[in-house]
């Protein structure tokens, strides 16, 4: 019977090999270690991730298939085309990135709980202060009202979450990171996990062999350097 590797005894910066994973639950890979930078960085280097409840064990994933934002063609509806035509929101990167993971981690109707623990907020803000980890916020005037974060190795953004205050302002976040990244040389968002919103919003699956080999190639890319931090029209 297949059995997941402990972390606990391996450097931070090493991990098994992902082929390894679990079919069943789907992609499970390891257990135990921490969320320091280094051993984050390293997973998501290649292509793995935290995943846990708390009271857990730390678990470590990296499923088969895998899911994915082409950066070019996230889908835009009509409605929501129109909707961030006539809107007078902005957005802005890296201007409020706690209070977005804090947001993401906050009860939603219907869920029980939530796996952005205490212990995720702080590993993922000590990211963002060492520079892998960015938001991107979206604003009605003075008020934050949707956002995303994620992970950027090279020029590959994995996304972890994203909140909606209002009505369309995930959806707009989405939009507007992928419009940046693809600006800047990102072809995929990896979304990790499929589900039916993220298939309506132009999701797609890769095999996960497939996905690694594009990981490997473009987490060796240098990082861009130009981050925008100016509030900007949703409609510029």
């Amino acid at each position: 019977m297949p059995r997941i590797q402990s972390l606990d005894t391996l450097a931070p910066n090493v991990f098994p090999d992902p082929g390894h994973a679990l079919a069943e639950p789907n992609g499970l890979l390891a257990f135990g270690g921490d969320l320091s930078p280094q051993r984050l960085v390293a997973a998501y280097a290649h292509g793995i991730f935290p995943w846990y409840s708390e009271g857990d064990p730390l678990l470590w994933w990296c499923p088969d298939p895998r899911c994915v934002f082409a950066t070019d063609d996230v889908h835009v509806s009509r409605s929501l085309g129109k909707f961030m035509h006539k809107c007078a929101w902005q957005w802005s990167m890296d201007r409020a990135f706690e209070d977005v993971v804090r947001a993401c981690a906050a009860p939603r109707d219907g869920q029980q709980g939530t796996w952005i623990t205490v212990d995720m907020i702080t590993a993922y803000t000590n990211l963002h202060l060492l520079g892998y980890a960015h938001s991107l916020e979206v604003w009605d005037e003075d008020r934050l009202v949707g956002g995303i974060y994620g992970v950027s190795i090279g020029r590959m953004f994995s996304a972890e979450s994203m909140f909606s205050g209002r009505s369309n302002a995930s959806k707009v976040a989405l939009v507007t990171l992928a419009r940046l990244l693809s600006e800047r040389g990102f072809p995929w968002i990896d979304a990790q996990v499929p589900n039916p919103h993220l298939h309506r919003m132009g999701a797609r699956t890769l095999p996960r062999h497939r996905f690694l080999r594009e990981l490997a190639h473009l987490a060796a890319e240098p990082p861009p350097r130009d981050w925008p931090r100016a509030r900007m029209p949703v409609n510029g």
